[in-house]
């Protein structure tokens, strides 16, 4: 009896553990983009924990593999679901992240995207729920179609894309914003992603005298067309959006990609508050590029509005949300009644000896 009570004079209450999650392509040919947020998102967990998590209750992290597929991600979402997962910073594509919205809604979770831009995410969320950190590609695509007209207005112009929710989209609000400033496209088509051969495509650009080539997809394939457009003797510029923003793009490329042009938004590993962190990712070994900072920034967010609203429940951390702002790594961020971040909008990077830094206008 002496030994059981002193077992009992020495033993604590176990901390209870509030389980969040990130989702994106933790495997496939965008696996990248899956661990620049898995390593933002297990880093924004070891912070806030250590600061005494959220509400003193430790965070603990979920992480799901969608390969960038529509019914993948579906099924993560309801795997999410079934182990209790309360927010998801995720999804990356838009493909994935638009199904897996509604599971999230059915189930009262709340989803915060670091990485999908196309509208439709946020337009026509099924839920109050569902909101992101990064732009949108009809911002993206302005900026973009304007730089277009403005700077190659001499020069024949191709939009291409592959067939996804994001391509596409992005491709087409990019035209649209080309042909809205005077543009004439000399081309519009698509391709199919994961092929290793574009040079049928490459051949037509050449046969056409495109000198300015805008993909609306991923890094892998835009990488293959810009190199196999130099094999060809072409001079023509590459144009594309932020799924360039990865150092795989360059591994890709080789020297091919001098002087690529990508949109995304202001690299936040330039904000001087977010210094330390930036430092602390590197001495890890990890380069916060990318959509690194971004999970990061949604999972601050969510923690954020979880202490305001004093509870981890759907609704009160919803109206934390819509009704807050917050301190992050991006800086301080609001959403508006759609869902979408009020941060600094899209500008030009260019791709020079293996590194993007800002365009020199």
């Amino acid at each position: 009896m002496a030994g059981v009570a002193l077992s009992f004079a020495f033993s604590t209450p176990a901390l209870a553990e509030i389980l969040i999650g990130t989702a994106g392509p933790m495997t496939g040919q965008y696996a990248a983009f899956g661990e620049q947020m898995k390593a933002g998102a297990e880093q924004a967990v070891e912070d806030i924990n250590a600061a005494g998590g959220v509400n003193g209750e430790m965070l603990k992290l979920f992480v799901g593999d969608d390969a960038c597929d529509p019914k993948q991600a579906v099924a993560v979402a309801n795997q999410a679901a079934g182990e209790g997962v309360v927010f998801m910073a995720g999804h990356f594509c838009s493909g994935s992240s638009i199904p897996a919205s509604a599971v999230y809604a059915e189930e009262g979770i709340v989803q915060i995207s670091p990485a999908s831009t196309n509208p439709t995410f946020t337009d026509e969320r099924p839920g109050d729920g569902v909101f992101r950190v990064c732009g949108r590609d009809d911002q993206q695509g302005d900026v973009a179609g304007k730089f277009l007209v403005e700077n190659f207005g001499d020069k024949k112009v191709a939009f291409v894309h592959d067939k996804t929710a994001y391509g596409k989209g992005l491709a087409d609000a990019t035209m649209a914003a080309y042909e809205a400033a005077g543009g004439k496209p000399a081309m519009y088509e698509a391709y199919t992603a994961g092929e290793k051969d574009y040079s049928a495509l490459v051949s037509k650009l050449k046969a056409e005298g495109v000198g300015v080539l805008y993909v609306g997809g991923y890094h892998t394939e835009a990488g293959l067309m810009m190199r196999q457009m130099k094999e060809q003797g072409m001079d023509t510029v590459l144009v594309s959006g932020d799924a360039l923003v990865t150092d795989e793009y360059w591994a890709i490329t080789g020297d091919a990609g001098e002087g690529t042009l990508m949109t995304f938004s202001p690299d936040p590993r330039k904000n001087p508050d977010a210094a330390p962190l930036v430092e602390k990712f590197r001495a890890k070994g990890v380069e916060p590029e990318g959509y690194v900072l971004y999970t990061y920034a949604a999972v601050q967010a969510w923690a954020e509005a979880a202490t305001t609203a004093g509870s981890t429940d759907f609704d009160p951390i919803v109206t934390a949300l819509n009704d807050g702002k917050f301190n992050t790594v991006l800086g301080e961020l609001e959403f508006d009644d759609k869902g979408d971040v009020t941060l600094p909008g899209y500008v030009f990077y260019e791709w020079k000896d293996g590194k993007y830094d800002y365009l020199e206008q």
